[in-house]
């Protein structure tokens, strides 16, 4: 008997924890369809912009959280246990790389399109060029021409998807983004919300709750 299962990802490109959960999530997947093959899993990407108000240019990184999280010292502790976290999920992230803290409405909106347009794949493809662009390269997603690159890579049409590069710092407003209390967050079947970048052996525990409140029902 076949069983679906809806997984909702609220994420924004520039938490570190939203890629760290995204790499617990993929590692659970895997081991959700080795185990449980009959189950269909729709993924459900929901972009949520952290920060709305931030310019269009953005601002530089290091000033950015020195004054968000008070000294140079805190910003390398913060650093450091987030480095730690990605490495056991198997993901790498280079602030060294990172000069800008953008604004990430026209990168949200890219998917969205991305989403509308393509097969899920591709989406999900995006998203990891997204993700590996910014924490990984460098590069700065509130810049149109740089997520004109990264969907053509992605063999998404320009003429398709230009219109939604604004490039004026309008706010993202996505699909049932206030369902979400904060990114990372992960909501199954609707009904079971999970926070955080969690273990896997959490998300699989959510998993498994979820569908048995589907068979339940």
């Amino acid at each position: 008997m076949k069983h679906v299962l809806s997984i909702e990802v609220f994420f924004d490109f520039i938490c570190p924890w939203c890629l760290i959960g995204q790499a617990h999530l993929q590692r659970a997947l895997e081991q959700l369809r080795r185990e449980r093959p009959e189950v269909e899993v729709k993924l459900l990407l929901r972009g949520v912009q952290l920060l709305p108000q931030m310019a269009r240019t953005g601002q530089p990184f290091e000033a950015f959280y020195r004054k968000r999280l008070g000294s140079d010292e805190a910003v390398r502790l913060r650093q450091a246990q987030v480095r730690s976290a990605a490495k056991a999920a198997g993901v790498e992230i280079d602030f060294s790389r990172i000069s800008r803290m953008p604004n990430t409405a026209d990168a949200h909106r890219l998917l969205q399109r991305a989403l509308a347009l393509g097969s899920p794949q591709q989406a999900e493809a995006l998203l990891a060029r997204l993700f590996a662009g910014y924490f990984q390269q460098g590069k700065d997603l509130g810049d149109p021409v740089t997520l004109m690159h990264i969907a053509s890579a992605c063999g998404l049409e320009p003429g398709r998807v230009a219109d939604c590069l604004r490039g004026d710092a309008s706010p993202f407003i996505g699909a049932n983004h206030q369902a979400a209390d904060g990114v990372p967050c992960f909501r199954f079947n609707q009904r079971l919300q999970v926070s955080g970048a969690q273990p896997v052996e959490v998300l699989l525990q959510a998993m498994a709750q979820a569908l048995g409140q589907e068979v339940a029902a």
